[in-house]
């Protein structure tokens, strides 16, 4: 008796949820196209998406809950850094083209964003895994400029 109210239970949440998002007509289309394709299909879906708009879909980072939660914070800063870029270095073109192949972004996007890290520094990219964060920093101080990963 318990277990048939559970699975009763279970299935209207499931029809809520469902019943919760309405589409509207003209995209239906494209939201059945976009259902009907695999997680990996997907994914390159948004990087095709990240690429083309010169967006991120990554969600953004809270500093305020993490600083809040302590010792949690610290263990998810070990494995996630933000990367930022200190200064530039001499190489200033060199710089803007890594930072455009990292970020994804549009010239004119990497190179306003190199030129501000001539005032202060600038966050290139958030929550990064530690070995991508690594390889993105190398990229950089080879091209001339000085990063930290925070």
């Amino acid at each position: 008796m318990a277990e048939e109210k559970k699975e009763e239970t279970k299935e209207e949440e499931t029809k809520e949820e469902k019943e919760e998002v309405e589409v509207p007509e003209k995209f239906k289309g494209l939201v059945d196209e976009i259902s009907s394709l695999s997680v990996l299909e997907l994914s390159e879906l948004v990087s095709v998406l990240e690429d083309k708009f010169g967006v991120s879909a990554a969600a953004p980072m809270m500093a305020a809950p993490m600083a809040a939660a302590g010792g949690e914070a610290q263990a998810e800063e070990k494995s996630n850094y933000n990367i930022e870029l200190k200064s530039v270095g001499q190489k200033k073109i060199e710089v803007i083209k890594a930072v455009r192949d990292i970020t994804g972004k549009g010239l004119k996007e990497a190179k306003e964003l190199v030129d501000s890290a001539v005032d202060s520094p600038q966050t290139i990219k958030e929550g990064v895994p530690t070995e991508q964060a690594e390889e993105i920093k190398g990229k950089l101080e080879e091209a001339g400029a000085e990063v930290e990963l925070k």
